[in-house]
């Protein structure tokens, strides 16, 4: 289908945008683990081969947790880090609906058995997230390697920094311009939404306690709003 076509390429910009965030962290390069751990990247895709399509709803999932980790601090993987206190990354509002942190957490283990103390759970997770979409049908796109793990992963930062449902448009080009992405970067990170599902929480305030009639936000195709009142956001 031509849309569906158009959605997987700007799946494709979108992780080259989110590949620049994260070089300036460290410096990227193709097959950065030829020599150190010469499987590396074969053991991610054949993991996630094996059980992603028993779960595929799980490679928009990885898609999330890979722009929410980018986002704060370049794509370090500190919002895989926990917090005794409860004050990292994956504490804070946005992240709460994260999930596949367990996925990850076995890949690492594969690579830990495999070369130990040598992949980055910056790069597993960024290579998660490419081979769970082609796995599921979807492009393929070159992911360069050699990311840095964070040590600092801080509750405030995700809240600040990573945008909301709610925000009108002001607000998200000025949080995507303290990244140093501009509207173009703006316009294909949301296409990126096209994969996956929403969550009724995000449009309720939209179908239920707007301005038009019967309280539906008159920027919204009516029809569209009233089949999910009618029928998934009751």
């Amino acid at each position: 289908m031509a849309g569906t076509s158009s959605a997987w390429i700007v799946l494709v910009v979108v992780f080259g945008v989110l590949a620049l965030i994260g070089s300036a962290q460290a410096q990227l390069q193709m097959n950065f683990y030829a020599s150190s751990c010469p499987k590396a990247e074969q053991i991610v895709l054949d993991y996630v081969k094996q059980h992603i399509p028993n779960a595929p709803s799980l490679a928009a999932s990885f898609l999330r947790m890979h722009f929410h980790d980018c986002i704060v601090r370049g794509c370090d993987a500190s919002v895989l880090l926990n917090s005794t206190s409860g004050q990292a990354e994956k504490n804070a509002v946005p992240n709460l609906t994260l999930r596949g942190f367990d996925f990850i957490e076995r890949v690492k283990s594969l690579l830990e058995a495999e070369c130990p103390g040598v992949v980055s759970c910056a790069d597993i997770l960024t290579l998660v997230a490419r081979d769970s979409v082609v796995t599921t049908g979807g492009p393929f796109w070159n992911v360069p390697t050699g990311r840095r793990d964070g040590v600092i992963s801080n509750i405030t930062e995700a809240n600040t920094n990573i945008p909301s449902p709610f925000h009108n448009f002001t607000t998200l080009l000025t949080l995507f311009s303290n990244q140093g992405l501009n509207l173009t970067d703006l316009v294909l990170l949301s296409g990126g939404h096209t994969i996956g599902i929403s969550h009724c929480p995000a449009v309720s305030r939209r179908l239920y306690n707007s301005t038009g009639p019967g309280g539906i936000d008159p920027t919204m195709d009516s029809e569209y709003a009233e089949n999910l009142k009618a029928n998934k956001c009751k």
